[in-house]
């Protein structure tokens, strides 16, 4: 599709004019923004933004919730050939200094009061940012800083210079061509300053349209935006695919009215990271804790017939479909499946937001089949996806009737893959990063000169197509010493094993070079706490919990029950868990442990908690440990805690001893 973004919206304005466009709950009421009153209010920004200066190839730096105004600007400064740089609205304003900087950004459009705190306070380190003006003015009224105003104002100086220059706006999107680069993402710097990945009208655009075309999405889709829109994957799915189908874009009041605001919605098209839908099982189970015995045991009935017969169901959809035994899912199993759907799935789709849910995706890191087989199981066409930011996200996607939690999908339109001899995917596809910017050594290293892109992850192409991902091909190692000598240690689907519990919210596994394995374990906070409560166990916070005797006899049989799984599995058997502990503290990105995306930096652990690793493996059964921490408002402090070490059961492999 050769065509660019702005283009696209004014072809949705002439064909569909009055059709919602976006939508947004403020004070509880959804308002809808039609296509031809967004294109307006564009075309008003865009002269704004020309009139204070913004010119075709300068950067304009984008930072909110995701809120129609907000996507209105992107739109407006593509059409100018300005390139918009979303940018995490729960990062710490010292974290813009590097893209504002790199970037040479002098202008900047915020949601509210609190991005406009982070970027005043930016001034001094970055002082060629003149021009800054926030959507939301509550708490703004008395602000009086220089080049500081409303988004109001700049709609109206706008409008005003629209009147007198009618032609100017269409003339600039006339201007734009395909290739001309369209937007730019900062990756999450896990190894040193992030870096920004450039893409371009062309690149986005064709895996949006290649996503949709596999997919069939169309104009009648409903989208709900929730996710962080300097993410390239909500960027891919509210953004450049809500321009390619024209679907209507819904955007929650804020973080706390998600759930709620889901299920008013009912997403038809739904994209949400495993932790997203870790957390929704986790609360349907604590919901169930709380349920009566009869509810309980329907519910428990229910499921198991679920997990046997559900996920052939929906992959089969006919008569030959067969369940978890390998055998034809009989009509008495239907009929008894379709009294479950009437009672049980229907209800928890429902309470889930889900029930009207046609394509679900998930990706960003990999999901625990236990996880992936209850929302299939339950009637949800949830399916994995495998791409990046420098991708743009699609490579390789699920067909319907082939959703498996072992494979990532089969390469769609446009995508080539081949593997170099140490196993590391590499990708050929029409939308490949442009470069990173003004960083011609980081990109030399991951496009080669013949146009492959050097993914960094290690995996393979089954027998069926489909490909499979084992890990990050950096963090894929091997056990060094004793009864595992020499088998791969992969610490993420460890740890993704681990997390389909829901009393485990993080993990870090180690292990490389090393005879066993070890791990870090953070504990859901509501999930435990709702454990403890129901077996009358106080405690005095986080931290108190955590280092409870009980609660580590509860997860030490989590860690078990992935050990026997490890086990029956010969590749994998050498990476059960043999000790583990419980973190004082939550992970947090705040802290430098996450990425925004909530990816653990490993490497950063490992250094910050060298004593912790080092304890596990000399044989302690406690270490005492000091830890700097970040809080919600700014303020650093000091947490310390004695660390209980607990050793857990491993098993010899199943396989290896057959």
């Amino acid at each position: 599709m050769q065509t660019t973004f702005p283009r696209l919206m004014q072809q949705h304005a002439a064909q569909r004019p009055q059709a919602a466009a976006l939508r947004e709950k403020e004070y509880g009421i959804w308002q809808s923004l039609g296509w031809e009153a967004l294109a307006k209010l564009v075309a008003e920004l865009a002269c704004g933004l020309a009139q204070a200066g913004l010119k075709r190839g300068e950067h304009i730096v984008v930072v909110g919730d995701n809120r129609p105004r907000l996507y209105a600007t992107m739109l407006a400064a593509q059409s100018l050939g300005a390139i918009p740089v979303p940018l995490y609205q729960d990062a710490a304003g010292a974290e813009f200094v590097f893209p504002i900087n790199n970037a040479s950004v002098a202008f900047a459009v915020v949601e509210d009061q609190e991005q406009i705190d982070k970027v005043l306070e930016l001034r001094t380190a970055c002082p060629q940012l003149a021009h800054i003006w926030y959507d939301d003015p509550r708490g703004l009224r008395h602000y009086d800083e220089p080049g500081l105003a409303s988004l109001d104002s700049l709609v109206e100086a706008g409008r005003a210079d629209h009147a007198r220059n009618p032609a100017f706006f269409q003339a600039e999107i006339d201007k734009g061509q395909p290739d001309d680069v369209a937007a730019m993402f900062f990756t999450s710097g896990t190894t040193g300053n992030p870096k920004g990945v450039v893409h371009t009208h062309h690149t986005l655009i064709d895996r949006a349209k290649a996503g949709a075309d596999f997919d069939k999405l169309r104009a009648a889709d409903e989208v709900l935006a929730y996710m962080p829109p300097a993410w390239i994957g909500q960027n891919i799915f509210s953004y450049a695919q809500w321009l390619v189908c024209g679907y209507v874009v819904n955007c929650p009041e804020s973080a706390a009215t998600v759930m709620i605001d889901l299920k008013e919605i009912g997403p038809t098209y739904y994209f949400a990271p495993p932790r997203v839908f870790e957390a929704l099982l986790t609360s349907v189970m604590i919901r169930m804790e709380d349920a009566g015995r009869i509810k309980k045991g329907l519910f428990h009935h229910f499921m198991a017939l679920a997990r046997r017969v559900g996920p052939a169901l929906m992959d089969g959809k006919g008569a030959d479909s067969k369940g978890a035994h390998g055998k034809p899912v009989g009509a008495l199993d239907k009929l008894h499946y379709a009294l479950g759907n009437l009672c049980i799935y229907g209800p928890l789709r429902n309470t889930l937001g889900l029930s009207r849910v046609r394509v679900a995706y998930t990706a960003g890191e990999a999901i625990g089949p236990d996880l992936f087989t209850f929302y299939r199981s339950i009637g949800i066409n949830l399916k994995q996806l495998y791409g990046s930011t420098e991708t743009a996200v699609f490579v390789c996607l699920q067909p319907d009737h082939e959703a498996r939690a072992d494979t990532v999908g089969v390469p769609i339109a446009g995508v080539q893959i081949k593997l170099t001899d140490a196993g590391e995917i590499l990708v050929k596809s029409p939308g490949l990063l442009k470069e990173y910017y003004k960083n011609p050594v980081a990109t030399a290293e991951v496009l080669t000169a013949d146009g492959w892109y050097h993914t960094g992850d290690a995996g393979f192409l089954d027998a069926g197509g489909h490909l499979k991902i084992i890990d990050r091909a950096k963090d894929v190692g091997r056990m060094k010493g004793g009864a595992f000598d020499g088998s791969m240690f992969a610490p993420k689907y460890v740890e993704n094993k681990l997390k389909f519990f829901p009393y485990i919210k993080e993990a870090v596994a180690f292990g490389d070079k090393r005879e066993k394995v070890c791990a870090f374990i953070n504990i859901d906070m509501e999930a435990v706490g709702n454990w403890a409560e129901k077996r009358n166990l106080p405690y005095g916070g986080y931290a108190d919990l955590a280092q409870k005797p009980e609660v580590y006899e509860l997860l030490r049989d989590c860690v078990e029950k992935v050990n026997a799984d490890l086990a029956q599995d010969q590749m994998l058997a050498g990476s059960q868990i043999s000790r583990f502990l419980v973190l004082h503290k939550e992970l947090d990105a705040d802290d430098g442990e996450l990425t925004r995306t909530r990816k653990v930096k490993r490497g950063t652990i490992g250094e910050r908690y060298q004593v912790l690793v080092d304890a596990l493996y000399g044989g302690k059964t406690n270490q005492f440990i000091e830890t700097k921490v970040t809080f919600e408002d700014g303020r650093s402090g000091v947490v310390s805690a004695d660390l209980k070490i607990m050793d857990a059961k491993t098993f010899p492999s199943m396989k290896r001893a057959a």
